[in-house]
């Protein structure tokens, strides 16, 4: 296992098994179309820490299986009670805005530099990056963003400003995903609050698997 240092000029990735424990693989480069593309194709994707690009592929995996989706009866009560309209892709650069300005506890910023928000809504331009949204009234509440490649979706960040409206947001897409025949989301590290929504660990070697099989 070694960390390895890339740079703009080559577009290219270590083995995942080339990841540290923690499941760093890489630093340097860029956040180029093709070079995020690459990355989800290959299992990796990308954190921020002082501008500086890293690569992460950590073993085991954090996904959701969209069959595996669980709702309690509180949020059932929700979705019945109509407080929130579903939208997608109809306000990316707002919802990216938000996802990058929460406050997230334990953390004493964002991930979501400048240079990610302006690589990931050209990614939406391109047709690659995806919003999901809670609207109340009019206005944006909640929602999250993430790249579909064939029957993958890679979830990325999501924000709260009404209490269950990312949750809500989240399990409509959900279940519009497996409509679709999307048979996997990559939720990458482990929170609390998606491991109440079904997501689980899996081991790395079964998540690349799936990617080789889904993406086309």
């Amino acid at each position: 296992m070694q960390l390895h240092i890339l740079n703009s000029d080559e577009l290219w990735f270590p083995p995942a098994t080339d990841a540290l424990e923690d499941g760093l693989l890489a630093l340097g480069a860029d956040l180029s179309t093709d070079r995020l593309l690459l990355a989800y194709r290959s299992g990796i994707f990308p954190w921020f820490d002082d501008d500086v690009p890293m690569w992460w592929c950590p073993d085991p995996r954090f996904v959701l299986y969209p069959d595996e989706l669980k709702v309690s009866k509180s949020m059932k009560q929700v979705m019945k009670k109509g407080s929130f309209d579903f939208k997608m892709n109809t306000a990316f650069e707002k919802v990216i805005a938000n996802c990058k300005a929460v406050e997230r506890e334990g953390q004493d910023g964002t991930w979501i530099t400048d240079v990610v928000e302006d690589a990931y809504t050209q990614m939406y331009k391109l047709g690659y990056a995806h919003s999901t949204e809670a609207w109340q009234d009019g206005e944006l509440v909640g929602g999250l963003y993430g790249i579909r490649l064939g029957n993958i979706f890679f979830g990325e960040s999501m924000f709260n400003h009404v209490s269950n409206a990312s949750k809500f947001a989240f399990i409509k897409y959900v279940e519009q995903l497996k409509a679709e025949g999307v048979v996997l989301i990559d939720c990458q590290v482990y929170t609390e609050h998606l491991e109440s929504l079904g997501a689980r660990m899996i081991p790395r070697s079964e998540f690349l698997e799936i990617l080789k099989r889904q993406i086309g």
